[in-house]
């Protein structure tokens, strides 16, 4: 598989994503659903906490990535769903640190939403990667 980066001007790199992916020759795609910060039995974990909710939800989107034989570097394009826009834009730097530490060059989508599946939960993961 061969990925290349679009990036028609450089803003975004600020924040380690890209404005495209590219892929070629790739032959397996994974759709993954939105990845939280909760417990096996779905209860939230680090209730007002983003920062750590984040955390955890990026190791839940690796693992997942790790059942299907992929990782990180196989991720193309994440979108961010936070409650809090706002306050995710201020802990942005600290957050997607997280993507070129583990090998990632994607595209991104950060959206504003009401709510999530538990009040408690203030940001979701939702990825798609290809091998």
């Amino acid at each position: 598989m061969e990925k290349r980066t679009i990036n028609p001007t450089p803003w975004l790199q600020h924040f380690h994503i890209n404005h495209g992916v590219e892929v070629r020759g790739g032959t397996r795609t994974l759709y993954l659903s939105g990845q939280t910060a909760s417990a096996p039995d779905g209860a939230p974990l680090h209730p007002g906490d983003l920062g750590a909710q984040f955390h955890e939800a990026w190791r839940q989107v690796k693992a997942a990535l790790k059942s299907a034989d992929m990782t990180p570097a196989n991720i193309v394009r994440l979108g961010i769903y936070t409650t809090d826009v706002d306050r995710f834009m201020r802990e942005a730097d600290g957050l997607v640190a997280v993507f070129p530490a583990d090998g990632c060059s994607l595209c991104c989508t950060l959206l504003g939403v009401t709510r999530l599946y538990d009040p408690a939960i203030l940001v979701e993961l939702e990825a798609t990667a290809v091998a």
